[in-house]
């Protein structure tokens, strides 16, 4: 009898480390961003033990983390039903209010799950401070305090170090960020994250060579930990941006990391989403349409899938597929609509009414214009993605509609293109009146010329160009006083250049230009001024015609 209680016990011993041994394999296949292996592992002990609290709690935040929400509840809820660490449950509701705005609740949920804790417990703070991280709506104060609270039971618990290293770097800590990092890396050489996460640093830091190094010393431990692959793809797609000479090279490698990080993760429908998001990022249209019609072969159901194929078909040039598959995307009220859905339908729209000349319907015009405003209303810096397009416009001499999309951009102080779009703006409004006849010019658009340089000269005042335009605008308006302001302000400010600047060719017939504007300004009201500035002219350009037929004209 003795010995089998005793052999009892040794089952129940092994099945109780058996167990714990599945969760830690899920969580280190979470740490592992192998996300549908650790939901396989955790069904697995669900099912084995139904009453495991804890692997519910864990499964639900995976679900949560893929934004599965529906699942995520369901899985917290059962967890409290269960008899073993059921408490950790209401951390995982705690967080869903959380990115429900109501902290008030997630307070309470938060105190449910702290209750009954025992002195030496850490594990429900730790949880706590990570759900406060991971919310949409973080708030890294009371993810520190949290946190905080478990390292002054355990000081050297590594995964209270590494998640108050997460909650300093998202308060812009740097400093404490890297201590925190650092330490937990001290307090457990395997835990591989946290020597990761010195590299994000220096990422963030712009830091990029010293970051690829840092990344590389982890590959060094374990070239099989798919996370730093990943990181190191960001950093080289950050660095191509950042550095427009290394673009080509840099994206091709964050391309290449991203695909080992991929075979080292899971190839389950999200992790292509994952893989679609970052093509987009590097502006690999070709292969994300590839990829989005694989994806449509998994799953005919998921519809963020018909974004991926609209944005890499309208690339692609595939223009009617784009329109469908936004269309199809956008209609239904329960997808997650964003600004860039609206503004790659606005421009679909726009390219399928345009005929082999470039010339576009006005209809398709005014259809494509209001999906772009809809997507400027969402997200005001959605401008920053216009000036390509309005580029594309300007080039085809499509000028009345390149001003619209650039009126769009050139008004938001904010957008890192605001002085380029409001340069647009203004030659596109000026070139769209140039060559209407005399008394057609549209007056009110040639004044928001005027005003878009004045907003040039206000961000930039050494852009003397604008100056010119101005005097330009001022022509076609008839503005004797302000065309001579304007040019003779161009001619002083260019001359301050030097002699290299008024040797070259370009700059010579601009202000020979500026020059006979300024003499054509004159002549009815100072004939001797005007000759003046048209013998300025044909000493710069003896064989201009139009300055010497002036000339002998005011003789």
């Amino acid at each position: 009898m003795n010995k089998f209680k005793i052999f009892s016990i040794a089952l129940i011993a092994s099945a109780s480390v058996a167990k714990a041994q599945d969760l830690n394999q899920a969580k280190k296949a979470i740490d592992a961003e192998q996300f549908e292996k650790a939901k396989s592992l955790l069904k697995s002990i669900i099912k084995a033990k139904p009453s495991d609290g804890e692997a519910n709690f864990v499964l639900g935040n995976v679900y949560l983390n893929q934004s599965v929400i529906d699942s995520a509840k369901i899985y917290y809820l059962n967890g409290l039903e269960a008899s073993d660490k059921k408490n950790l449950n209401y951390i995982g509701l705690g967080q869903l209010d959380l990115d429900g705005k109501n902290a008030a609740s997630a307070q309470a949920n938060f105190g449910l799950a702290t209750k009954d804790m025992k002195r030496k417990d850490v594990n429900e703070f730790i949880y706590i401070g990570r759900a406060y991280i991971n919310s949409t709506n973080p708030d890294y104060t009371n993810a520190i305090a949290s946190l905080k609270r478990a390292l002054a039971i355990e000081p050297q618990n590594a995964t209270a170090l590494l998640t108050i290293g997460d909650a300093y770097y998202g308060a812009n800590n740097q400093n404490d960020a890297y201590k925190a990092y650092r330490d937990a890396f001290t307090a457990d050489p395997t835990l591989l994250r946290a020597k990761m996460q010195l590299g994000v640093l220096l990422k963030g830091a712009k830091s990029y060579d010293e970051a690829i190094k840092s990344f590389n010393e982890v590959i060094a431990i374990d070239a099989n930990y798919g996370p730093v692959y990943r990181e190191l793809a960001e950093t080289y797609y950050k660095w191509a941006r950042n550095k427009p000479s290394t673009r080509q090279i840099n994206y091709q490698k964050a391309i290449s990391n991203y695909e080992k990080y991929l075979t080292l993760t899971d190839y389950s429908i999200n992790s292509r989403m994952r893989h679609a998001d970052f093509l987009i990022l590097v502006e690999d249209y070709k292969a994300l349409e590839v990829e989005a019609n694989k994806m449509i072969e998994l799953d005919k159901v998921n519809p963020r899938i018909y974004r991926y194929l609209g944005y890499s078909a309208y690339e692609n040039g595939n223009i009617d597929v784009a329109i469908k598959s936004l269309e199809d995307y956008i209609k239904v009220p329960t997808n997650k609509v964003i600004a860039k859905d609206y503004l790659y339908l606005g421009f679909a729209r726009i390219k399928k009414g345009t005929d082999a000349t470039g010339v576009i319907e006005p209809t398709a015009f005014e259809a494509g214009l209001k999906d772009i405003k809809k997507a400027v209303e969402m997200e005001p810096l959605a401008v920053e993605d216009l000036g390509d397009f309005g580029k594309e416009l300007f080039g085809k001499k499509q000028y009345s509609q390149a001003a619209a999309i650039y009126e769009l951009s050139a008004s938001n102080l904010e957008s890192k293109n605001y002085l380029n779009d409001n340069v647009y703006y203004g030659i596109s409004l000026y070139y769209g009146n140039a060559n209407k006849a005399a008394g057609t010019h549209d007056a009110a658009a040639l004044e928001k010329g005027i005003a878009a340089f004045d907003k040039v000269l206000v961000a930039s005042p050494t852009y003397d160009e604008a100056y010119l335009y101005k005097g330009r605008i001022y022509n076609l308006l008839n503005n004797d006083d302000l065309i001579i302001k304007n040019y003779e302000e161009y001619i002083t400010k260019t001359t301050a250049k030097g002699a290299e600047e008024l040797a070259k060719p370009a700059t010579v017939k601009k202000i020979v230009e500026a020059y006979n504007s300024i003499g054509a300004s004159y002549a009815n009201t100072d004939k001797t001024k005007a000759i003046e500035y048209f013998n300025k002219s044909l000493a710069l350009d003896p064989a201009n015609t139009y300055a010497s037929q002036s000339v002998k004209a005011l003789k």
